[in-house]
């Protein structure tokens, strides 16, 4: 089968001919139809200092995908929760089922984690291996496009829903695809005013298209979130942060805008420790929560249910490229006047 890799331990993928991988015990086979392009695939493409880190090559890359289960195992079959010819996307995370979280229920805070297309083949080919528990199906008619989107999209809920949006005023810093997203959930879920700051005009352009009340473009501005508060008639700061770009200015200037006793979900990864007002953190009594991946399975349920209210995410996504073209896909995707970028396996 032809599949995406990262072949060679130095910048680049090649698409290459692969061995169809096999169905083991309490896995399933899944044709691939589409898969969205992740920052982690573009990291892994460079081969930065991060996936230098993490990547043991050669590897088939990505984990956000949407494809049709084609075999199921034995013991899969007798248990009757996946078959032949459903439509499916996967929990990139696999966990061990056995560690102290594992067992309580909690996986999404397993400490052994194995990560799809980082660790183990991924999905960017014309076929994927996935332990059965790792599948989740699509109940009702779905776009191919949105569903290859699920992963992120997981992202953005379990971090938008972390704490109560109904009539919060909520702060999201970076509208990149997954910020966007979160903006649309927050919308959709009963927040009063939802204010994205980023420092790209097209993807602040984008955020606009899912309704949030402020698109600030803070590039040399200092006050632009104080004004946008002014704009609003705001009096007393956001009752919700979502920060969504790993950038420690961003955080600084949410954690300078939260009302007292204010909520913080952090999604967005710094690639370098860096300092914060901790005093204020402190004084005003804000709650700061990291956020990684989805709550298996909660946030899956929440994903489903929101698409079904009559969420729309079509506006995230900008671009679809058949895999054959699939450099030019990537180069897309790291240009930054983008929002999430999709490749078709069926082309």
């Amino acid at each position: 089968m032809k599949a995406l890799v990262k072949a060679k331990a130095e910048p680049g993928l090649w698409l290459m001919d692969v061995p169809e991988p096999e169905a083991g015990p309490g896995e399933v086979l899944i044709k691939v139809l589409r898969t969205g392009i992740c920052g982690t695939d573009l990291h892994i493409r460079e081969y930065d200092g991060w996936a230098r880190q993490a990547v043991r090559t050669p590897l088939v890359l990505g984990h956000e995908f949407v494809g049709e289960v084609v075999e199921v195992a034995p013991d899969v079959a007798a248990a009757g929760t996946v078959a032949p010819g459903d439509l499916v996307s996967g929990e990139g995370h696999l966990v061990c089922g056995t560690c102290r979280n594992c067992r309580a229920g909690r996986r999404h805070l397993c400490r052994s984690t194995v990560g799809l297309g980082v660790v183990r083949d991924g999905a960017f080919a014309e076929y994927v291996s996935l332990p059965a528990s790792n599948v989740w199906v699509h109940k009702t008619k779905l776009d191919l496009d949105v569903a290859a989107i699920f992963d992120p999209f997981g992202n953005a809920v379990h971090t938008a829903l972390s704490f109560p949006l109904v009539n919060e005023d909520v702060l999201i810093t970076g509208a990149g695809p997954i910020g966007i997203m979160a903006a649309a959930v927050a919308r959709h879920a009963g927040a009063r005013n939802v204010v994205i700051t980023d420092v790209s005009p097209y993807r602040l352009e984008l955020a606009e298209k899912v309704g949030v009340s402020l698109a600030l473009d803070v590039r040399g501005s200092k006050t632009a979130i104080e004004d946008g508060q002014r704009r609003l008639g705001m009096r007393e700061g956001f009752d919700v942060g979502l920060e969504m770009s790993g950038r420690p200015e961003a955080l600084r200037g949410m954690l300078a805008n939260m009302t007292h006793g204010g909520s913080i979900a952090m999604l967005g990864l710094p690639s370098e420790e860096f300092s914060i007002d901790f005093a204020r953190l402190v004084t005003s009594m804000i709650t700061l929560k990291g956020i990684y991946g989805r709550e298996m399975f909660e946030t899956w349920y929440a994903m489903s249910v929101l698409l079904e209210g009559g969420l729309d995410l079509s506006p995230v996504i900008t671009g679809r490229y058949s895999y054959r073209d699939f450099d030019t896909a990537f180069d897309d995707a790291a240009g930054g006047r983008c929002g999430k970028v999709i490749l078709d396996w069926t082309a």
